[in-house]
Formats: C-alpha cells, structure tokens, sequence
C-alpha cells in the first residue's frame, strides 16, 4: 500500500492506494498531518511507501517523521520520470503538473494528451503520442479571478462562483458572473480547439477543485477526474519502486 501526500498551498490531500487503486482520500489542515498520518497508520498497517509532492511548505520536523515510518520520496525535477520531458526548464516544472503527465502516461499511453487542471491556477499540459511532455500555459484561477476583481478596484464586491443565467449581466453581480465563469469556459474551449488543429486525435482531461464545477458546462468531449493528480502521484511512485 501507498500513502500519498499532495500539499498544496492552503491544505493537504492524503490518499491511500492498493494495487493502483484509490482506497481513502481525506484533506486536511497542514498542521494536523502527523495526527492523520498517525491515524492511517494505524488503520493501514500495510502501507510502506509515500510520496510527498509539495507546491506550499511542510514542516522539517513533519518530513523527518514522515521519513522515519516510510520509504520515502520527495518530488522534484530530480525524480525519475515515466515521461520524456522537453520542458526547457525542468527545474521550474511545478510538481503537481509532473503528477498529471504522469498519470496521462499511465492511463492513456501512446496518445496525444491535454491535462487541464482548474484549481488555484489553471494549467495546461500536453503530451504527445510518443510521451513527450512538450509544456502548456498557465492562466489564474476561477477563484483567483474573482479575488482580483474585488483586491484591484475600489467597488467591485468579492463573489463566490455561481453559473450565470445570462451572458449579459444586468447587475454588477451578473456581470462578473458572466465574465469570469463565460470568460473561463471559452478559454478552456478556446484552448481545447486550438490544439485540436493540430492535433485531431486530443485526449482531453480535466481536473482539479473547479472540475464538476466546470465539466457540465463545456461544449468540448472531456474526460473529467478530480482524482488524476493522486492517481500520477501513484504511478511516480509505483514508477521509482519498480
């Protein structure tokens, strides 16, 4: 069994894996970690291996205990990769767009892949039919731009997400509703098409916090999977095991 720590900027996923397959997924807060890793080990004693992939900041102390019960793997550009990757800086690759290639290269091999992931960020990432990761774009968030809307000027109130009625807003509410969520969708679409030009025979997955919220709403054929960034957190690790 896997234990897989994803640590993002504000929370912590852990999941548990047997065999590839997903067996717990819980978030937590960073500062209750080793109360829960506690808990799992009690709860799965079978588990021997973790990966710790980290785009915020763990405490030293947490990784030394970490490391005391597990043979562990801390994710970086240094790790081995089950991709090819032509990245012109692998050194700045974010860890979580390691993890979503290689879980395209593990569900979907030999094939043209684009991972969209809507969180925080939303990335895009592309691999081609012969597993090269070639790169992508980076674009801010749903959240992000709501927060940048209100931070920015002086009178636009900060809103959450919501699908707007109408694409024209006949309120100030309506009208960032509209242009945020309408914004997004026709960028991913956008997006989705422009490599689609090129490259007819796309794989299209979508993931991350925004995925449900975003799937039902795109024109475009996608693969949704809020778990595709464990699921390649897995297979790096199963990866480096073997």
């Amino acid at each position: 069994m896997n234990l897989i720590i994803d640590v993002g900027n504000s929370f912590v996923k852990l999941a548990v894996f047997q065999e590839g397959g997903l067996v717990l997924k819980k978030v937590i807060n960073p500062d209750v970690l080793i109360k829960h890793i506690d808990i799992l080990r009690k709860e799965f004693v079978c588990i021997e291996k973790a990966i710790i992939a980290s785009v915020g900041k763990l405490k030293e102390k947490d990784i030394i205990y970490i490391k005391k019960h597990f043979l562990l793997i801390e994710l970086s550009h240094k790790t081995k990769m089950p991709f090819i990757n032509c990245y012109e800086t692998p050194n700045t690759l974010g860890v979580d767009r390691m993890a979503l290639v290689s879980a395209s290269i593990q569900q979907f091999p030999n094939n043209n892949v684009l991972i969209i992931d809507a969180g925080t960020c939303i990335t895009y990432d592309f691999v081609t039919i012969k597993n090269e990761y070639l790169g992508g774009a980076i674009s801010p968030g749903i959240a992000m731009r709501y927060k940048s809307l209100n931070n920015l000027t002086a009178n636009l109130p900060l809103l959450e997400k919501e699908v707007p009625n109408n694409i024209i807003g006949n309120t100030t509410n309506n009208s960032i509703h509209s242009g945020i969520i309408y914004g997004v969708l026709k960028e991913i679409d956008g997006n989705i098409q422009t490599y689609k030009e090129k490259y007819s025979d796309l794989t299209v997955i979508l993931t991350g916090g925004d995925a449900n919220f975003l799937s039902k709403q795109l024109k475009s054929s996608i693969f949704a999977n809020s778990n595709f960034l464990l699921e390649g957190l897995d297979y790096i690790l199963q990866f480096n095991s073997n």
